[in-house]
């Protein structure tokens, strides 16, 4: 045993201890100096898409995908000088790519997603949107992940592959959002006057816009009211300001007009045992 000790510390004496930690300390500095210079370049490289007018999503998804990319050349840099061979290197690259390609097929879909929301451009920074149930306002699309602001101020963070296997609403293409109410009136309620009473509120909001015109059509036929489509178009700033006071003040109109808003009703019979045939009561009962 002491002989292997002895083997042992005579290898140890022959390392020059002196070129590891300078190798190692060249290392540190070029991975320090590396992180600013990345951050630098990133910045540079954003200010260089900015200037050539290119939309801002696919600028902020650019300027990461740069950044990640320098901050793999730095650790193979740094590796190297270290004094790890490249060819050795590379071997357990390519099987470590394989296995965390394995292991993380979702965060690569996630990458995948990411490319086509920059390439097909469904949304961009700012816009409205709604994905898989969630209505926010674009901040930022990133590598993996998109970010919404929502109507509460709350964020909403979803998986790019999510967003990329739903369906996108985009609330905000153009200027105007249409506004589209469905008001039932009773049946023995007159349709003209309760269109006229429609549209001389819409017409009498400032936020309503003239083109296209407001209008006011027949649904249908329901089974318990006539169901009319109210609809007119605001500003997309405007939408639901303007949608939730228009519902309160056509309700308020048709109450002063005589107009009724009916609810589901139905007819319950009631039938008692050993009466005779043919008497028996209707109730009317609000059903709930």
């Amino acid at each position: 045993m002491s002989a292997t000790w002895h083997a042992l510390l005579e290898k140890l004496a022959q390392v020059d201890w002196g070129r590891i930690a300078l190798s190692w300390l060249g290392a540190l500095v070029l991975l320090l100096v590396g992180l600013r210079v990345a951050r630098w370049i990133s910045r540079l490289a954003e200010r260089g898409l900015q200037r050539a007018h290119v939309e801002a999503t696919a600028v902020l998804f650019l300027r990461k995908v740069v950044h990640v990319l320098l901050l793999v050349v730095l650790v193979l840099a740094a590796l190297q000088v270290v004094g790890v061979p490249m060819t050795s290197m590379i071997a357990v690259l390519g099987a470590a790519g394989l296995a965390i390609g394995l292991g993380l097929k979702d965060s690569l879909s996630n990458i995948a997603s990411g490319v086509m929301l920059v390439t097909l451009k469904p949304f961009r920074v700012g816009d409205q949107v709604t994905i898989a149930g969630q209505t926010g306002k674009v901040e930022a699309v990133s590598i993996f992940q998109t970010r919404l602001r929502g109507a509460d101020n709350q964020t909403v963070v979803l998986p790019n592959s999510l967003i990329t296997n739903d369906p996108i609403i985009n609330h905000t293409p153009d200027a105007m959002r249409r506004i589209e109410l469905v008001v039932g009136i009773g049946y023995r309620d007159d349709i003209d006057l309760a269109r006229a009473t429609a549209l001389e509120v819409m017409r009498a909001d400032p936020r309503v816009l003239p083109e296209p015109a407001p209008d006011v059509l027949v649904y249908a036929l329901g089974e318990h009211a006539v169901n009319l489509g109210i609809r007119c178009h605001v500003r997309n700033e405007d939408w639901f300001a303007a949608k939730c006071e228009l519902t309160e003040r056509i309700k308020k109109s048709f109450d002063a007009a005589g107009i009724q808003i009916p609810y589901p009703q139905r007819d319950v019979h009631v039938y008692h045992h050993g009466a005779a045939p043919g008497d028996e009561r209707s109730v009317p009962q609000q059903a709930f």
